[in-house]
């Protein structure tokens, strides 16, 4: 009887187990939004030092999922996810103790390196324990939560840890996880290999990752520092790269992203989906937490604390999406997620320099709820609207839109609120906490200083609103009516297994 239950006690410890790198990987994707006021007392980065701290782990990790999930195809899943845990923990312990901002951005980037092996390996390992498929489902759904649990709860982890250690304990606190993981993970979980044909192309990775890197950093220089011969030649020859990257994808047998997969307008709308949301929220979770420390004056703890009813809301959301997407569908689902977050975000708009806690709490409840259900549905109806063969593609597409888009919200997002505060603000310095800075500042400047901010926040919330707004609109016209007969997919981070 015991060896009857023991393969499925065992399947549940090996995910429990594989939970632990997947919340890791998505919480240090925003972990640093409370931080980033002491880190820049600490190490008093540029406007544009202060950004890429932020995103540079984002843009490792998204740019390298697909290329990391054919290696480890090729060379195993469990391989992979080992090698990946420990230069995480490496490049943690690196962060901790960075000595500069430069320092702390390039271990940022190591610690997306290897977070882009942990995501696409850990599904291939959790899919490998459950032979049920109604099993498999349930593990996949735990799996969806645990992601969206992850970038939710990662500002709360920051604001209370702060609240007691330095700024480098946001790092450390990923240690005790990874070393359980190394410990339990050669016990509980099996090597995965699968068939996939064709070598990893390395210059369409090295392409994508640097193509997209100088079309950030001249977008940054321009919005932080002003518009320069250096910023447009810079962001120019990034774009010129991602081009040749994507003229290149056309030509390979088996290319590292298949462009073709978007002449599908389903498939489309549930890319945009997994990245515009996510764009969002970094934005406005990472504004939103300057603005309640250093212009309304409160402590990281209270701040953090102010994040738990939204986190709340799109944890939940997230876990009960699969069960209302039965009942209302895809369609009528993408369009309530769109809509939930646009009128979310206009809850900002209300903010000011005085007061604005309930506004702030109010969005991010209402804006929860758009964000639980797109993390919930984008893989599965990227991956519904392509032909089977080609769903693993479909997958690592969505997958790699939610990272990308977490990255670009701050990248794109965050250097809008730069411009409009470089613009609107007393121009004594790039940013607001090292205006605040000053030695003798006057209040007037202060609250000019503090203006400007918010007005920068507001036009970075009214701007995504728009474009989620467009979002739904476009949800409703181009994806079909579902039909009564047809079964709903198994919903998860990475579609059907």
């Amino acid at each position: 009887m015991s060896r009857q239950h023991s393969p499925g006690l065992r399947a549940w410890l090996g995910l429990l187990v594989l939970l632990g790198p997947v919340l890791l990987v998505s919480m240090d994707g925003s972990i640093l939004f409370l931080a980033m006021p002491r880190i820049s007392q600490a190490l008093t980065p540029t406007a544009g030092q202060a950004l890429w701290i932020l995103d540079s782990y984002g843009f490792a990790v998204g740019s390298l999922l697909i290329a990391f999930g054919a290696i480890g195809d090729r060379y195993g899943r469990l391989r992979l996810l080992m090698v990946g845990a420990t230069v995480f923990g490496i490049g943690s312990v690196a962060a901790a103790f960075a000595p500069s901002a430069e320092f702390l951005i390039a271990a940022r980037a190591l610690m997306g390196v290897a977070g882009a092996t942990l995501l696409p390996s850990a599904l291939a390992v959790l899919s490998e324990l459950f032979a049920d498929p109604r099993r498999r489902a349930q593990a996949i759904g735990i799996f969806a939560a645990a992601f969206a649990a992850g970038f939710a709860i990662g500002p709360v982890v920051g604001g209370v840890l702060l609240r007691t250690f330095w700024w480098g304990s946001v790092f450390l606190v990923n240690l005790p996880v990874i070393a359980l993981f190394l410990v339990l993970a050669p016990v509980l979980l099996r090597e995965v290999r699968a068939t996939r044909p064709g070598r990893v192309d390395l210059t369409s990775v090295v392409l994508s990752a640097v193509g997209l890197l100088l079309a950030v950093y001249g977008l940054k220089h321009a919005a932080t520092e002003g518009l320069s011969v250096d910023s447009v030649v810079i962001g120019i020859a990034g774009v010129i790269l991602l081009v040749w990257f994507a003229r290149r994808q056309r030509r390979l047998e088996h290319p590292l992203m298949e462009f073709s997969l978007f002449r599908d307008r389903v498939f489309t709308i549930a890319i945009i989906t997994g990245l515009l949301p996510l764009a969002a929220w970094s934005a406005t979770a990472y504004l939103a937490g300057i603005y309640l420390q250093s212009v309304l004056g409160l402590s990281v703890l209270a701040a953090a604390l102010l994040a738990l009813p939204g986190a709340a809301v799109l944890t939940i959301t997230c876990i009960v999406t699969p069960f209302v997407v039965d009942r209302v569908g895809k369609r009528t689902s993408l369009a309530i997620c769109h809509l939930s977050i646009a009128a979310g975000l206009l809850f900002l708009l209300a903010t000011t320099i005085t007061g604005g806690i309930g506004w702030y709490i109010a969005s991010t409840a209402v804006a929860g709820v758009g964000y639980g259900i797109s993390f919930a549905v984008v893989a599965d109806t990227a991956v519904g609207a392509v032909p089977v063969e080609r769903a693993g593609s479909a997958g690592a597409i969505a997958e790699t839109s939610n990272e990308i888009g977490n990255a670009l919200g701050i990248a794109l997002l965050g250097s809008l609120a730069a411009l409009v505060f470089r613009i609107s603000g007393p121009d004594l310095a790039p940013t607001l906490d090292e205006t605040l800075q000053l030695p003798g500042l006057v209040p007037a400047l202060a609250e000019e200083a503090k203006t400007a901010f918010v007005t920068g926040l507001h036009v970075v919330a009214a701007t995504a609103s728009v474009l989620h707004t467009a979002l739904a609109v476009l949800a409703l016209r181009w994806i079909p009516v579902p039909s009564r007969t047809v079964p709903t997919r198994t919903l998860g981070p990475q579609g059907p297994r």
